[in-house]
């Protein structure tokens, strides 16, 4: 039998064999800057700037500070260069840093736990007035932003906030930044474990140090003990979240590896329950994986989220307990789904010592020096010497007695910062926007405050839980991805065809046990001219259209394309 004739063995495939420089991870051995952002923190520390600021650049002013220290390093003090006035938002991405920069800076005072005494608020009050043009904004991390700032008055400003208990260290930067907590922690009667303990020792033990002063990019940190899941765990680069353990009581579970921008990621549970006294060293482990593992090659890699995103919970974990812990974490469960639709506090709720709490909302979290002030007033008036600030960009006032709970709540109403707000008011919030953001293109503040109150006054009976987020650009500062209507700053083309500010909708996003990123329907942009109109439209569509009980959220994800245009 004549053998079977054989098909001739293919040629071999010729790949371009090119060497991976890798990911920039130290862990690996890759040390080398490959950018210029690592480069400079190579140069030098980012904490290094403050003496040079207090001797050098407040004397001879802005034009003698170094580039590299005024678009990098003065940011681990709290400083960014703000927008130059006049500068249109089709001109943010072609301009040059200097050609943006103004030589003025909005200037963030890091709150942890957005807990503040009134001495506190009122010297932050003073120091907008005296030194930012009275401007004020509470932002969605609990800290307090001012504009305007020369830098001749900054070590002037750092020893009045210093010297009653407050920094703008590590306020900004590619470091550990603000530790968001439960504005209630302590008080309030419903609390499963009171994260505030934590919060202090890992401000002492690690903020302001170089252990962790020179990370891949930002590092974002949330503890609440609260069951109300008051601190948007979900896209923060780690959280504790108070849990009931069956055998060893409260502590927290642990999550990692969320974050919102151009990328966006609901965190993951690492099934880990931690007890209070080791959440400092189990934060520093987490840390300490982002600073040697992160990915510092490429800045829109270099957050946590996209190293969780490729290792996984099951690795992540099992390095965190072998290399950094030295021992293995105790299995845990999830948290409960909170009971409450609203997070926020705001309206009055009763402490667990039987005096009260009052939670207020200013508009869009825009504030400004005097009402600050007055703010710190009120509450001493009414007995009390503690506010807090949310991630709602609202306010509390705690331990007031029941008979002056009233009087606040009118007091308030007075300055325009309701106990009682409508669900538009409530549910607002809205980013720095072009006014005074480099990265903006569109108006956001004042916007938002004209959306309130026109659908206050289009929707008066609407009184459904609904949050409205508007972003000065896609880089998400104001949480568009999980609001029920996000709103994503660009410039959109009107009826006649001309270019103008509006809006990409996102819609259905939320937090929670039921966390998901909003809907986007194709071609849905708004101007910001049409806003109010379509937001009304798509409100009246959602009551028409509602199952009993049903959450906007739910609504928008089924709803046709035409109920939501």
């Amino acid at each position: 039998m004549a053998a079977t004739p054989q098909k001739p063995a293919a040629a071999p495939v010729r790949r371009k064999v090119s060497r991976h420089r890798g990911e920039g991870q130290w862990a690996m051995g890759h040390y080398t800057p490959l950018n210029g952002n690592e480069q400079f923190k190579k140069d030098d520390d980012g904490l290094n700037v403050r003496t040079r600021i207090e001797t050098i650049y407040s004397k001879r002013g802005f034009d003698s500070i170094d580039p590299n220290d005024l678009r990098g390093r003065m940011r681990w003090w709290g400083l960014y260069t703000q927008r130059k006035p006049g500068i249109d938002g089709g001109k943010t991405a072609i301009l040059e840093p200097e050609e943006l920069d103004d030589k003025y800076f909005m200037l963030r005072v890091r709150i942890d736990g957005g807990r503040l005494t009134t001495q506190q608020l009122r010297v932050i009050g003073g120091i907008s007035e005296e030194f930012a043009r009275g401007s004020a904004d509470i932002t969605d991390r609990q800290n307090i932003q001012l504009h305007w700032i020369r830098i001749e008055d900054v070590p002037e400003i750092w020893n009045r906030l210093e010297a009653v208990g407050l920094s703008t260290t590590e306020a900004c930067g590619d470091c550990p930044r603000v530790v968001i907590g439960s504005p209630v922690a302590g008080i309030a009667e419903d609390e499963i474990i009171d994260g505030t303990w934590a919060i202090d020792e890992i401000h002492e033990r690690y903020i302001g140090s170089k252990e962790f002063s020179n990370l891949p990019r930002k590092f974002k940190t949330a503890i609440s003990g609260s069951p109300l899941l008051d601190v948007v765990h979900e896209i923060n680069d780690v959280a504790f979240v108070g849990v009931e353990h069956p055998e060893h009581g409260p502590g927290f579970d642990l999550w990692v590896g969320g974050g919102l921008s151009t990328n966006p990621k609901i965190g993951v549970r690492l099934g880990a329950w931690v007890p209070l006294e080791e959440v400092p060293e189990v934060w520093a482990g987490v840390v300490g994986i982002f600073r040697d593992y992160g990915y510092r090659r490429l800045r829109t890699r270099a957050r946590l989220k996209f190293l969780v995103a490729d290792w996984g919970a099951e690795k992540f974990r099992q390095v965190l307990e072998e290399q950094y812990l030295k021992r293995t974490l105790i299995d845990g469960p999830a948290p409960a789904e909170p009971l409450q639709r609203w997070r926020d506090h705001v309206g009055v709720h009763r402490q667990k010592d039987g005096r009260y709490y009052v939670g207020f909302a200013p508009r869009v979290g825009r504030v400004d020096g005097t009402t600050l002030t007055k703010i710190a007033d009120l509450a001493e008036a009414h007995g009390s010497g503690r506010v807090r600030t949310t991630v709602e960009q609202k306010m509390i006032v705690l331990d007031v007695e029941e008979e002056q709970v009233e009087p606040l709540v009118a007091a308030l109403d007075a300055l325009d910062l309701t106990a009682r707000p409508s669900p538009f008011r409530r549910g607002t919030m809205a980013c720095t926007g072009i006014e005074y953001c480099k990265l903006a293109i569109v108006e956001t503040k004042a916007r938002g405050s004209l959306l309130i109150d026109e659908l206050e006054r289009r929707i008066p009976e609407f009184d459904e839980p609904i949050t409205i987020n508007l972003n000065g650009c896609p880089n998400a500062c104001a949480r568009i991805q999980v609001a029920d209507i996000g709103l994503k700053g660009q410039l959109v083309l009107d009826k006649d065809g001309n270019q103008v500010e509006g809006y990409q909708v996102h819609l259905g996003g939320a937090l929670g046990l039921e966390a998901g990123f909003g809907r986007k329907v194709r071609g849905l942009k708004v101007t910001a001219e049409e806003l109010p109109d379509y937001v009304e439209r798509v409100l009246k569509r959602f009551q028409d259209e509602r199952e009993d009980g049903e959450r906007f959220a739910a609504w928008a994800a089924r709803a046709s394309e035409e109920a939501l245009s």
